[in-house]
């Protein structure tokens, strides 16, 4: 407990201390995100702080000798590594999709299938219990790209991808803690401390940086991998009374804000006819802030809607069987989808009446000020 309590502190000193450095760099060099048509930010804005998560977490991590440390812990670590050189190219040079897809499926299968982190058994969800070995290669590297991505779609306002990786990782970190996987715990631990010092400039007004493409990648994967390690240690749960039988309903809820956001946004694109991999205000952060909540607020709602699921959960499906909380997860994701239908209408609406209240406006100047120059008539 002492050693990753220590790493944890070590990785936010780490990161407050790294990220002004950086950001005085990406000022000198112009290596900064100009606001565009999607963003919620309307000045230049450096994007390299995912470069000192990526340190932070590494450096705290290897202060101690983990023994339980095995070897996928390496190769996940290998992996990140290729995933920050291909951060920090794309947030300097800006690299196609296809490229990164590429290197994030290289990245993903060098863990999947030397590391053989991969998704074993769906734990009688519609009775299917073992996944086959040649099956399960392909999936868990499909999942381990989708939640990658996932959290990077949500990285669009302060403080919310920094803010559930940090929240995320605390909660695998302490599962891992609780069951004797130190060297996971540790790594979680590592990786939650530099996000928490990220935050402190992600939401300053002077010294503002964003974690870009590179602390995405890097918080994606290590996300998706404790997710699958996980539901992978949790197989032993009819021989273990400490491992969970609902171990996939959990590691989708533990990470609900990103999978239900990105699921949403493709419903919502492919309906209106569009590109789902085409980006756009269709996220739930972006209809928070359109409603006029701060940076802050928005984020908060998400973290809190994140313990408050984890939490229900827990509770409800404790002795619930799997499928049967899947099909709550589905209702809830119906919920998710109809409020937030609701409130982005809402925004319109609003937005409506303040357009034709300015066009009103607009007009009764015009007419104001043709009266003034209508010349007045003389009387004989």
């Amino acid at each position: 407990m002492f050693q990753i309590i220590v790493s944890g502190i070590v990785a936010t000193i780490v990161s407050v201390a790294a990220i002004p450095v950086i950001i005085k760099i990406s000022r000198l060099k112009n290596l900064m995100a100009d606001p565009g048509e999607r963003s919620s930010h309307i000045k230049k804005t450096p994007t390299l702080g995912g470069v000192a998560i990526f340190a932070s977490t590494l450096i705290s991590y290897f202060l101690w000798s983990n023994p339980d440390e095995e070897e996928f812990v390496h190769l996940s670590i290998s992996a990140i590594v290729i995933l920050f050189f291909l951060g920090v190219k794309d947030d300097i040079l800006v690299l196609s999709p296809k490229k990164k897809m590429i290197v994030q499926i290289g990245a993903s299968a060098l863990v999947v299938v030397f590391g053989n982190v991969r998704l074993e058994n769906l734990f009688g969800i519609f009775g299917v219990e073992e996944i086959p070995y040649l099956l399960s290669l392909p999936l868990t590297v499909f999942v381990f790209l989708a939640l990658i991505n996932a959290i990077n779609l949500i990285d669009g306002i302060d403080g919310l991808a920094g803010g559930i990786g940090m929240i995320c990782g605390g909660i695998f970190g302490l599962w891992f803690y609780l069951n004797g996987y130190y060297a996971l715990a540790c790594l979680a631990a590592s990786m939650a401390g530099s996000l928490l010092g990220f935050l402190r400039f992600n939401y300053s007004i002077t010294s503002k940086i964003f974690m870009g493409d590179t602390g995405s990648l890097i918080v994606g994967f290590l996300l998706t991998m404790f997710a699958i390690k996980f539901v992978q240690l949790n197989i032993a749960y009819r021989f273990d009374p400490n491992a969970s039988f609902s171990a996939p309903i959990l590691a989708i809820v533990v990470l609900i804000v990103p999978i239900f956001d990105t699921l949403r946004v493709f419903i919502v694109r492919l309906k209106d006819k569009k590109s789902p991999f085409v980006g756009d205000r269709n996220h739930l952060h972006h209809i928070l802030i359109d409603s006029g909540l701060s940076h802050f607020q928005a984020s908060s709602i998400l973290w809190v809607f994140t313990l408050v699921s984890t939490i229900a959960f827990l509770a409800i499906t404790k002795n619930t069987e799997n499928t049967i909380s899947l099909y709550i997860l589905i209702g809830l994701f119906g919920i998710y989808m109809w409020c937030s239908h609701l409130l982005k209408r809402r925004n319109q609406l609003r937005q409506e009446q303040a357009d034709l209240a300015k066009a009103k406006a607009e007009e009764e100047e015009e007419r104001q000020a043709l009266v003034k120059e209508k010349p007045m008539m003389t009387i004989k």
